[in-house]
């Protein structure tokens, strides 16, 4: 029986990894961790060797391909006679699930991907190793739809995350096998798409490329449609970069490749949006308009899985948990002029905007630093001193809340922190978020005045031991005493902190001392920015 060789994941942050080297061909006989190919990934290069033994029989993506984990790039079968009417001497490359982007689409025309009888089978994900099952929420496509590759097909809520599943194969959507509230086993096939609606022949693509080369000749201009079909399907890129072109609204066909062949890397993306042009493409993008949410009056619905799982959660912390909270006030005046000074060439440098949460996010960790017992955590009778920080960010959705995590955050550079704040609450809000990119925090975050409010009781994330409410932000008037001890009445930017904590581990001293060093930090700011 065939076994399918997928792309491994090299880390956390990995998502996707390029075959750089074939070190078998199809028909070769393969040993059980024998290398099989090379990767390489934005942390390491790799051999993967095969954990079956037998013998090539498909190679579905060539050298140079970019490709998402979990995806399937080889089959080893037991016997040289699975491998058909292919040729030893050259791979076999599917289509199925390569990413147009390691294809020449233009000028040349090429073929839609083989269709397996019957159609492709959509299996339900697994979105972390200890994750075994997910519930579907919502189908973005009805039986009938075409979808396209990448294009997002179903939503599943798991214990961790919540996603959006995007269809691997292009064609029409003709089977849904279980309905929007199903809670179903990894690997069950859920669905099945069928051939495109465009012809054996052609597919989407390459007829768009065949449109897109006729009307330059005719001296006739590009629909704006069709212009962002391009930057979709033509243009070479790997999924992440298509990924974070379409968190920023960016056409692809702006960005210049330094890559083989000019495909767009991680880093030609990056470097545009940090560039003029980039603020020039998206203040031209058309806005989109504000759909208001569903009167729920007088309806009765039930609680969602991540609704009900925040319950649950939420309840043994304050079983569990011997709450204690402690709020101080902090003058962030100088935060704010500088925030107001730097703005706009902050963004300009680095692409994202200068908020408060990355001043507020390195001055806590400056604090847990200085103060661990708060970054512990009870393990029985036993504290935890945790090696790194794993600083949660709580976001709020319309659908419940989420904690992305930044992983080592003692590390991070400001910027870093900037970006990284910006990057996983915009995915978390898109369903983006990796398993991986969830859970595993050591402190949380959780902006309670974003709203308007004073400030939060926030409520510990167990198992960690500590969580920081942000307040409002709010100018007041403010006693303030010079040197020589005299008063005098100024208007100030101030904001509440609250510190939510574990009394059985941290006493309120020790609260004491971490908000001192906290509040502080942002007073007397006097750190780079990048």
């Amino acid at each position: 029986m065939p076994t399918d060789v997928i792309m491994p994941q090299m880390g956390e942050s990995i998502f996707e990894g390029t075959i750089t080297k074939w070190l078998k061909q199809v028909g070769d006989q393969v040993a059980i961790d024998e290398p099989l190919f090379e990767i390489s990934t934005d942390k390491v290069d790799a051999e993967i060797p095969a954990h079956v033994a037998g013998v090539l029989t498909e190679i579905k993506f060539p050298e140079g391909s970019t490709v998402q984990v979990n995806a399937v790039v080889a089959t080893i079968g037991a016997s040289g006679k699975e491998i058909g009417s292919k040729t030893p001497s050259a791979p076999a490359i599917s289509a199925s699930r390569t990413e147009v982007a390691s294809a020449e689409i233009a000028p040349e025309v090429q073929s839609a991907p083989p269709q397996v009888e019957g159609g492709m089978p959509v299996v339900m994900p697994q979105m972390g190793e200890s994750i075994f099952e997910g519930t579907i929420t919502k189908w973005l496509k009805q039986v009938g739809d075409t979808v396209a590759i990448d294009e997002p097909l179903f939503e599943i809520s798991t214990d961790k995350v919540d996603a959006e599943i995007p269809a691997h194969v292009a064609g029409v959507l003709t089977e849904i096998k279980f309905p929007e509230g199903s809670t179903v086993q990894v690997n069950t096939v859920v669905a099945v798409i069928g051939g495109s609606v465009a012809g054996p022949s052609v597919s989407a693509p390459a007829q768009a490329a065949q449109v897109q080369l006729a009307a330059v000749p005719e001296g006739e201009p590009a629909a704006p449609q069709m212009a962002l079909l391009q930057d979709a399907q033509v243009v070479r890129s790997s999924p992440l970069v298509r990924k974070i072109a379409k968190e920023h609204g960016v056409n692809l066909a702006f960005v210049k490749g330094s890559g083989a062949g000019g495909r767009v890397n991680k880093a030609d993306i990056l470097a545009y949006l940090s560039s003029p042009q980039s603020a020039a493409q998206k203040s031209a993008a058309p806005k989109v308009a504000h759909i208001p949410a569903p009167a729920l009056e007088g309806k009765v619905v039930p609680m969602t899985k991540m609704r009900s799982l925040i319950a649950e959660h939420m309840m043994e912390s304050i079983r569990t948990i011997p709450h204690a909270h402690n709020v101080y006030k902090v003058d962030m005046t100088r935060i704010a002029r500088l925030r107001e000074r730097e703005r706009a060439g902050f963004e300009q440098r680095h692409g994202v905007k200068l908020t408060y949460m990355p001043f507020i996010a390195a001055a806590a960790i400056h604090a847990l630093q200085h103060h661990p017992i708060v970054n512990a955590s009870l393990e029985g009778a036993n504290i935890r001193y945790h090696a790194h920080i794993g600083l949660g960010i709580a976001v709020a959705l319309e659908w419940g809340l989420i904690v992305p995590v930044i992983r080592n955050s003692e590390t991070a550079s400001f910027v870093t922190l900037a970006k990284a704040v910006a990057d996983l609450g915009a995915r978390a809000r898109s369903k983006k978020l990796q398993p991986s990119e969830v859970g595993g925090s050591t402190f949380t975050l959780t902006n309670a005045g974003v709203f308007g409010g004073e400030f939060g009781m926030p409520i510990v994330n167990a198992p960690e031991s500590a969580i920081l409410a942000i307040g409002g932000l709010r100018k007041e008037p403010v006693v303030l005493t010079d040197a020589e001890g005299n008063d005098t009445i100024a208007i100030r930017s101030v904001q509440y902190f609250c510190l939510g904590f574990d009394h059985r581990l941290i006493d309120g001293a020790d609260s004491g001392k971490f908000m001192t060093t906290f509040k502080n930090t942002l007073e007397n700011w006097n750190q780079p920015i990048g």
